[in-house]
């Protein structure tokens, strides 16, 4: 019997590499206990009162949640000081980022651009819905060249990403530069939307100065992104969201899964909005462990990023096993972080900021693995 033939878009795809699970690395090395480093989640772990609503509405999951989540639309409407109008509630952003995506370009004639490396799920998407991808290599030092972004932008391109603080690097682009962007994409390609991805940018250290959202600004050309995964500590809940023009919310509400956003994940959204004693413990656990872990990697000899984000990418220092054997190494100790291969950088590992004992074993591991030496490196 032949097999059923599938879109050469998708035989020629690369799924998207999450980091490793806590289990699989348990029962891998039989540890008792595995710190998880690797995924940029809430190093304090779900919000208290995010976890009573849970509970207490757990009898109510046999219910439909309400069509469009207007709560949560509402109260993230009055957090930003928009039109909840504008807000589109989504299974994590991912969802909305597909559904712009399949909503504005057309297959086979349009096409999307963003940097490389960037979040994969940008042109992961665009090759699923049979869109070109055009990428733009970030500059040595990560940061953007956005002059030769706008230069891959035709009369073609629906959808440009740009995403602040970045994934894998944490750069932060200054604000000044994403509106000189926003502005020259509509003279260039009036039919384009830019969007903002700010999945981390409640992390920068001053977030009204970096943020064009925060700071209220928002051309009507724009979209912007957060997410509930990281800050709020619901990643596993998967509630992320959209702030789009006006006109455009309408269509992402029209064309995304009725009840994609389950009854009790939108609890959890609404709660966690109210735990301001969680979110600023968060903020103050990541700024304070940031600092951290680039003052102690950089102790070890490491290249160490700057980073706006809640985690660090780094690079082993010269003579120590590289990036692929302290990854393997760190997993037989029971800690995970993420080596950044997948980015088309596997001399660079990334890792995210923990609490206060994770980041101490973690720099301890690190001690013992920057103090071995390859034999072209071996000490006299």
């Amino acid at each position: 019997m032949s097999e059923i033939s599938v879109r050469q878009e998708i035989t020629a795809l690369k799924a998207y590499v999450p980091g490793l699970s806590i289990a699989e690395i348990q029962e891998k090395y039989n540890l008792p206990q595995v710190i998880k480093m690797a995924s940029n989640e809430n190093p304090l772990g779900m919000p208290p009162l995010a976890q009573e609503a849970v509970v207490r509405h757990a009898s109510g999951a046999f219910r439909y949640p309400q069509g469009g989540n207007p709560r949560v639309a509402r109260a993230l409407g009055k957090r930003h000081g928009v039109d909840e109008r504008r807000l589109v509630i989504g299974n994590g952003s991912d969802e909305i980022i597909d559904l712009l995506i399949r909503i504005l370009a057309i297959p086979g004639t349009h096409n999307i651009v963003c940097f490389n490396p960037c979040f994969s799920i940008y042109p992961i998407q665009g090759r699923i819905c049979g869109v070109e991808i055009r990428r733009q290599p970030l500059e040595k030092d990560f940061s953007f060249n956005f002059a030769a972004l706008l230069d891959l932008v035709d009369e073609n391109t629906r959808i440009v990403f740009v995403t602040t603080p970045d994934n894998p690097s944490g750069y932060c682009p200054p604000r000044e530069q994403v509106i000189g962007l926003a502005h020259d994409l509509a003279r260039k390609a009036p039919d384009c939307l830019l969007v903002v991805d700010e999945a981390y940018m409640d992390f920068a250290d001053d977030e009204k100065a970096t943020s064009m959202l925060a700071g209220g600004i928002m051309p009507s050309n724009t979209a912007f992104m957060r997410t509930f995964s990281k800050s709020f500590g619901l990643a596993g809940m998967r509630v992320g969201y959209g702030i789009l023009p006006d006109h455009l919310a309408d269509f992402v509400w029209r064309a995304r899964l009725p009840f994609s956003v389950n009854i009790l994940a939108e609890e959890a959204a609404l709660a966690a909005l109210n735990d301001k004693a969680f979110y600023d413990a968060t903020q103050e656990a990541v700024r304070s462990g940031r600092k951290q872990l680039y003052t102690g990697l950089t102790a070890l000899g490491c290249k160490v990023w700057p980073s706006q984000a809640n985690f660090l990418m780094f690079g082993m220092p010269e003579g120590a096993p590289s990036a692929a054997e302290c990854f393997e190494t760190l997993l037989a100790r029971g800690i995970i972080i993420r080596p950044l291969k997948s980015y088309g950088l596997p001399d660079l590992l990334r890792v995210s900021i923990g609490n206060q004992q994770e980041n101490l074993a973690f720099l301890a591991a690190m001690a013992d693995v920057t103090a071995r030496r390859t034999p072209e490196g071996a000490k006299a």
